[in-house]
């Protein structure tokens, strides 16, 4: 049985502020060839996305700015001597991305992911002398770290958010896949919706992909159509067709209450819009904030140091700071804020145990 402890870290915020860089390869497959004359000392550091892509606004895109605030702090440049990303275009490029940068000799290889998990398996079997890294997984190999996050914790702080600030008590959740990894989300938002108001619904969907932005905009229109006032996704891209139909159907009917909870990152920009008065609104209520960004970060320094936790998980949570709310809140009440905080601190102290299915 694998070790799991919690990490301790430090919030690198101005890491979160970093713009995520858009890969320029052919087929849209990473970054450029090379980077400068490697050292002998120099640590390098790849990552493998899933389908979303760097420029999800979510997960994927989180994980690309760890890695760039890695680089930038290190002197290290975009390119096999520095960092770089591989982008997937479907579940069978996995395996071939991660091979590919092993091959490239990178120290340290990030899956973002869990449909990585059978990918990483295999090749840091084949791989041994590698180090990777599987976010939101566990794979048992001594060369491979798992790190893993109580997202439902997180969730039930938004779904306390949600319970307290509907006005129909009518609120859905759109997953991406549906599998134990977004049954926390689920789980977890629907119980924080509970304990603040008992008389709210929430009616679940999954998307079966984390990125189709047009399935989660039609997902977002019948919950909307139905009487839902606020959506929490968890659904990478998928997700950003969430945001599209809340911002059309505001810019439609300037007048109607609807919010989105987003996810992973502080989404707060995605709920911009403008009326055709040209007035401009915001429909982000809050976002889950998940900070694989400094959990990359954080395991990509400890591997530079020789301090590399392979064969152990890894385990984040409000308590380590990398799972809470997102900084925007104007348009939270001082009310819903202290009621956060409280259920923040009780679940920190133990007093409530979040559960995950």
């Amino acid at each position: 049985m694998k070790k799991r402890h919690g990490l301790a870290l430090s919030l690198f915020l101005a890491a979160s502020t970093l713009l995520a860089g858009c890969g320029g390869a052919n087929n849209d497959k990473g970054g450029t060839e090379g980077g400068g004359e490697a050292t002998e000392d120099q640590f390098t550091v790849g990552m493998v996305t899933d389908i979303g892509g760097v420029d999800d606004k979510s997960f994927n895109q989180s994980a690309w700015e760890g890695l760039q605030a890695f680089g930038e702090e290190n002197g290290l440049e975009k390119g096999n001597d520095g960092f770089d990303y591989l982008q997937s275009q479907s579940d069978a490029d996995y395996a071939t991305n991660l091979n590919t940068l092993a091959r490239k000799k990178f120290d340290l290889i990030y899956g973002i992911g869990y449909l990585l998990q059978p990918a990483i398996d295999e090749i840091a079997q084949q791989q041994k002398d590698t180090h990777f890294a599987i976010v939101d997984s566990v794979v048992e190999q001594p060369n491979v770290a798992s790190i893993t996050f109580k997202e439902h914790q997180g969730s039930f702080l938004v779904g306390v958010v949600a319970g307290l600030t509907t006005k129909t008590n009518k609120i859905g959740f759109v997953g991406g896949v549906e599998g134990d990894l977004i049954k926390k989300f689920e789980v977890g938002f629907i119980e924080g919706v509970k304990a603040v108001n008992p008389d709210a619904t929430v009616e679940v969907q999954y998307a079966g992909s984390f990125g189709d932005a047009a399935k989660g905009k039609q997902i977002a229109s019948s919950m909307y159509g139905l009487g839902a006032d606020i959506i929490y996704h968890a659904a990478g891209g998928t997700g950003n067709g969430v945001f599209s139909e809340a911002v059309d159907l505001k810019v439609e009917d300037p007048n109607r209450e609807l919010w989105v909870i987003g996810v992973d990152k502080d989404q707060h920009e995605e709920g911009n819009g403008k009326t055709k008065a040209g007035e401009e609104f915001n429909i982000t209520l809050t976002s889950m904030v998940k900070r694989v960004d400094v959990a990359v970060k954080d395991l990509a320094e400890k591997g530079k140091a020789g301090e590399f936790p392979g064969g152990e998980v890894i385990e984040y949570g409000i308590e380590e700071q990398a799972i809470g709310i997102a900084p925007s809140d104007e348009h939270l009440s001082e009310e819903v804020k202290a009621k956060v905080k409280e259920f923040e601190e009780k679940i920190v102290n133990g007093e409530i145990e979040v559960p995950t299915k």
